[in-house]
């Protein structure tokens, strides 16, 4: 946050400056129109929205619209909504001493009126950076009128003010986020009567309290976010609310699989060499982790497919989070495998795939009949089996490997650690004929380095598994190891 803000301290000194009054949706739609003609990114690091979402936006915020982000989970609803502050001012003047914002020049509450009324051009202000104008409620079912709107304060009210006088009142978020942004996250998830009382600040811009004729004519953007209304049973969106917000902004998952990745890659902590909060020797032992792009996209390739799977509640979704955390999980195991073995430099592997069901449990929601742990552990399998044919088969023919599948006929048995070191793995291939040939023609097919060890035994085991998915070989699951025979 800039620390010096504008000098103007008085009223007066505040008109002498030239200062323009706007309300709070003309300042976003004019620094918005500034913005698309300077060619500034609305939304930097948001990815995959430019032709979709982000044009919703630009529309809503032109027309001065209340807006809804409605999408399912992980389609950055609430990191669009704070970033709406970066259109509004730097600074704005505010009367001095208020709970409520007011503006100097066009004060709308009765308090702001009467202390520019009993000070005139001497009236204090103080300045309001755009940071602190955006206010944030998560609903839930025990949000009160009284935490959005306001209560009567009994101890004023019994020290004489009369209860239509602004004085009296206790405010809620909603008048002390005037004249700035106010957000409310899960909208169904706020009980019917509540959505109710945010009928009045929708439309006419003012609020009641309890009946009586407490009027503020806040100005004030209002903006919610909400999943689809069938994903929760715990509530839904009024009809009537629905019909007083201006612009529904519908979101979604990347459309692309490179679009995914990504999105994934700038999400995720796939850097673990980066110093901050390691100790020194941290930083010396830990190895660097090569993350070759076959195997990220293998991962994209499961979530997407997770999305259209209809073993999986799609009215739920398969968020992004899913795979920034898996992707995650790939690293971490093999940095495991490097802290074990010793090696400076570790690249994934498919047996590190085979970890990512932790970082899946809770993400994914199976349909009722297929609701338990087992089965939502071999969903994950066979997606990832089907990812890994589907990528292997965009670059290669499993018809040139399939010799290699003869040579297990004698009762061979090729066993793959998550703990085993590149060099070990390679040395395991030798005694395939045709393997170690093979993997390195497919390690050119995937575009990495068939002279470096580590990708040698990436390919290697992606070779492997691809011939397993096309029924060529078979494969035997144990702690830390899996074995591929005929």
């Amino acid at each position: 946050m800039t620390q010096t803000h504008p000098s103007p301290a008085t009223l007066g000194q505040l008109r002498e400056s030239g200062y323009r009054y706007r309300p709070v949706k003309q300042e976003l739609r004019e620094n918005l129109i500034a913005r698309l003609k300077s060619g500034q990114t609305l939304f930097p690091g948001i990815r995959g929205y430019d032709d979709t979402v982000v044009p919703q936006i630009t529309h809503a915020l032109l027309a001065r619209h209340d807006m809804l982000f409605l999408g399912l989970r992980g389609q950055a609803k609430t990191k669009m909504l704070r970033m709406l502050p970066g259109l509004l001012d730097e600074w704005i003047p505010i009367v001095a001493d208020l709970e409520v914002p007011d503006d100097p020049l066009q004060p709308a509450t009765q308090m702001a009126q009467r202390i520019v009324h009993e000070h005139g051009e001497d009236t204090p202000i103080r300045w309001l950076h755009r940071e602190v104008r955006y206010h944030e409620k998560l609903a839930t079912p025990d949000v009160t009128i009284a935490d959005l709107l306001g209560e009567i304060d009994i101890v004023k009210h019994a020290e004489g003010r009369h209860l239509s006088d602004e004085a009296t009142m206790h405010f809620g978020l909603i008048p002390r986020s005037n004249r700035g942004i106010f957000a409310i996250n899960e909208l169904p998830d706020l009980a019917p009567r509540i959505q109710v009382g945010l009928f009045n600040v929708l439309e006419e811009r003012d609020v009641q309290i309890r009946g009586y004729p407490i009027r503020l004519n806040l100005d004030l953007s209002l903006v919610f976010s909400a999943n689809p209304e069938d994903y929760t049973n715990r509530g839904r969106i009024v009809t009537p609310l629905k019909d007083r917000i201006g612009s529904v902004i519908r979101t979604h998952y990347p459309l692309t699989i490179a679009e995914g990745m990504r999105i994934t890659s700038e999400n995720a902590w796939l850097d673990r060499s980066d110093a901050s909060g390691q100790s020194p020797a941290e930083q010396d032992d830990s190895p660097r982790v090569i993350l070759p792009e076959f195997i990220h996209r293998v991962l994209e390739e499961a979530i997407v497919a997770a999305r259209t799977s209809s073993h999986i509640n799609q009215s739920s979704g398969v968020s992004v989070r899913t795979s920034v955390a898996c992707l995650e999980t790939v690293v971490s195991s093999a940095e495991r495998r490097g802290i074990l073995t010793g090696e400076k430099e570790v690249v994934a592997r498919v047996c590190d795939l085979q970890h990512i069901f932790t970082s899946t449990r809770g993400k994914i929601e199976l349909m009722m009949a297929d609701d338990s742990e087992q089965a939502e552990d071999q969903l994950v399998a066979a997606l990832l089996g089907e990812a890994v044919k589907k990528i292997f088969d965009q670059i290669a023919d499993i018809d040139q490997y399939e010799d290699l599948a003869t040579e297990f006929d004698q009762g061979l048995r090729l066993t793959v650690g998550d703990t085993a070191p590149a060099q070990e793995l390679v040395d395991s291939m030798q005694h395939v004929e045709g393997l170690t040939p093979a993997a390195k023609s497919l390690a050119k097919s995937l575009k990495i380095n068939p002279d470096d060890i580590g990708m040698l035994a990436s390919a290697g085991e992606m070779l492997l598994e691809a011939l397993y998915v096309h029924n060529c070989l078979s494969k035997h699951a144990g702690p830390g190891a899996v074995a591929y025979s005929r």
